[in-house]
């Protein structure tokens, strides 16, 4: 039988529902996978240490590149569909090591360029084996997760050429995606413009979707112009815009 594979992101939220005591068909349910794949997920995740009883603090990005490891091991003689993939963008991610950008950072712009998500463990095993990649010895600082509501993270994204039914042609479409920091529950605005009266409709629809305001909004690339209209005391272009939370 063959399975159908899922991203990074759907790892995290069917474990979620299954710690939060949801069943594999009632996760089928709430998700675009089908329940024997849910369940050869979550079992391989039990295996790796999980249990309901730990929480949601517990489905790490390790955890999760760990049972995408045990899920899909490679085929003999070869390396995984990941590896694969990241071979094919070989020139995609070579200069860019070159220029010192870190792996999270080029794995961002590799998603961003090719809409696929790879775990961190393979990307950076692959860097190490084919791009001759060592790292420094500066000390990485671990950010702990937020509370639950208070940080949103912000970011436009190209969607591609879409039919404009105001003119009859296509047009290019972009994303104002919304990310909660602490669930990872994700809100898009689908817009042909950046302008500031489509970004003021892409919050307000979040804040509708999200069913209140956060207290802090980290824009990316987010048009910066707005981002200062929004957060007039804003310190750099990374600075939180501020409000209150119902």
């Amino acid at each position: 039988m063959v399975f159908r594979e899922v991203d990074v992101v759907e790892v995290k939220e069917m474990l979620r529902l299954w710690v939060r005591g949801h069943g594999y068909k009632s996760i089928a349910r709430l998700t675009p996978i089908d329940r024997k794949t849910v369940r050869r997920y979550v079992e391989a995740a039990v295996r790796a240490g999980m249990s309901q009883a730990g929480g949601e603090a517990q489905i790490t990005d390790g955890l999760v590149g760990e049972v995408i490891d045990a899920v899909r091991p490679a085929r003999p003689g070869s390396h995984g569909r990941a590896w694969e993939h990241l071979d094919a963008h070989r020139e995609f991610i070579e200069p860019r090591l070159t220029d010192g950008l870190t792996l999270t950072k080029i794995a961002s712009l590799l998603y961003r360029h090719t809409g696929v998500v790879v775990p961190y463990r393979t990307f950076h095993r692959f860097c190490a084996a084919e791009l001759s990649y060592r790292p420094g010895r500066a000390a990485t600082v671990r950010v702990d997760d937020p509370e639950p509501g208070s940080e949103l993270q912000v970011d436009f994204g190209r969607m591609g050429l879409v039919n404009d039914p105001t003119t009859g042609r296509r047009r290019l479409a972009h994303g104002l995606i919304f990310t909660a920091a602490f669930s990872r529950h994700m809100f898009v605005w689908l817009t042909f413009s950046q302008a500031f009266e489509s970004v003021i409709a892409g919050f307000e629809a979040a804040w509708s979707f999200f069913g209140g305001v956060f207290k802090v909004v980290i824009p990316d690339y987010g048009p910066r112009h707005i981002i200062g209209i929004l957060c007039p005391a804003a310190l750099c272009a990374r600075a939180a815009f501020c409000g209150s939370v119902r």
